[in-house]
């Protein structure tokens, strides 16, 4: 390969990532980029981890974990938040935290996002 042939390429190369960039519609800042893709990702990954067989849809998966973010931050205790969340949110500890944070008058709502996310109907 010459030097004008790489150089070519170079550029190819810069001109190529700056319309990935603009295609990308990104702020410009690579860390908001980059700890975009790495929550999402993360994301999917724990709906996976916690035993979820449905269809992930990432709203309603934040609006479940934050349920289970808010009753570890009532109790500080640190095994709240994944016993809440284990099983895909159908353990009698989501239940728990469902009272304690008074949420009974959401019920069926979340009932059917958890049947989304399950998979099946989760008892709730």
């Amino acid at each position: 390969m010459n030097y004008l042939s790489s150089k070519v390429s170079t550029t190819l190369l810069w001109v190529c990532m700056g319309f990935v960039l603009i295609l990308s519609g990104s702020s410009g800042n690579p860390t908001d980029r980059s700890s975009s893709f790495f929550s999402h990702h993360l994301a999917k990954r724990s709906f996976f981890d916690i035993q979820c067989k449905g269809v992930y849809d990432k709203s309603i998966f934040a609006r479940l974990d934050r349920i289970c973010e808010d009753c570890y931050n009532l109790f500080r205790e640190p095994q709240v938040h994944s016993l809440c969340r284990k099983n895909c949110f159908t353990t009698d500890y989501f239940k728990g935290c469902l009272d304690t944070l008074q949420l009974s008058d959401e019920l069926e709502q979340i009932q059917t996002w958890i049947k989304q996310l399950h998979g099946a109907d989760p008892g709730v």
